[in-house]
């Protein structure tokens, strides 16, 4: 046989091998892979739990804001300071002493005839620690029977507050004149409160402040008249001596300023505000 059909057959008979490989490899491969995917016995189903009754299970949201030993978090009490911080401003002027304080000494101030001596800072500074001396009994009482309580932990935020209105109204009832309150109640469509321990605090509120103008509009009406009086005695004066063009401001302000000064002005003035919170309006 020539040589080159002894390759011929040696190259088919290769080739017949690997088909014959191929064919038996693709027979072994389903069993192979049944042996090895074979499916488990499935699991037995989980019970279902019973949903639990409304207010009687662990549900709903649950917030406190006392930390350890029912004493309130340093957080809230930061968030509570700040916030009274924000409303300190309209506090001080509705619920105490400083706007009758305020208002009859810048009344006085124009009596005399010197509009910006002393500046607004200085009676502003004024009329706060005089509203805080006045005011120290019920500071006291607000921080012995609210403040200290709700830091402790023995109290809430509601009966905080609660607490702390008790002594700011003992303060406002007797300087609150029974026609404001009845000016707010009718303003308001309301009942007449049967005492007055049963006025709201909302119309507690405006009815003071207006009591409180109209007593510093009261006291500042008395200041003007000594010094209208000097006005009209030396304009009277410059009008019969014929000095019609000289300005009597300039002449009866010096005699205003020493009045002031020999009769104590500011002195008499303070001590007739504090004494006008010892009794009623």
């Amino acid at each position: 046989m020539h040589p080159r059909s002894w390759v011929q057959a040696a190259v088919v008979g290769v080739l017949l091998l690997a088909v014959l490989y191929l064919l038996i490899m693709l027979n072994a491969a389903p069993a192979h892979a049944i042996a090895v995917m074979a499916p488990t016995d499935p699991l037995e189903p989980t019970p279902p739990t019973d949903p639990s009754s409304p207010g009687t299970g662990a549900g709903g949201v649950n917030l406190s804001v006392n930390g350890l030993g029912g004493t309130p978090s340093s957080s809230i009490v930061t968030l509570l300071a700040v916030t009274l911080l924000s409303v300190a401003p309209a506090l001080l002027l509705m619920m105490t002493s400083f706007t009758k304080i305020f208002v009859v000494l810048a009344m006085t101030r124009n009596a005399i005839g010197l509009p910006t001596i002393p500046p607004n800072q200085v009676l502003a500074g004024l009329a706060l620690f005089l509203s805080l001396f006045i005011m120290s009994p019920t500071l006291i009482d607000i921080n012995s029977t609210a403040v200290q309580p709700f830091l402790n932990g023995t109290v809430d935020v509601n009966k905080a507050f609660e607490l702390a209105g008790a002594p700011l109204r003992e303060f406002m009832l007797p300087h609150t004149r029974e026609a404001d309150i009845a000016l707010m109640t009718r303003a308001a469509n309301r009942e007449n409160p049967e005492s007055p321990d049963a006025v709201p605090m909302l119309t507690l509120i405006p009815a003071f402040m207006i009591s409180e103008l109209r007593a510093a509009f009261i006291i500042g009406f008395v200041i003007f008249i000594p010094f209208l009086i000097i006005d009209l005695v030396v304009s009277s004066a410059l009008m019969s001596m014929g000095m019609m063009m000289l300005p009597p401001v300039m002449i009866s302000l010096p005699f205003k300023i020493l009045l002031f000064i020999l009769v104590d002005g500011w002195g008499l003035i303070i001590t007739s505000l504090i004494q006008s919170y010892s009794g009623g309006p």
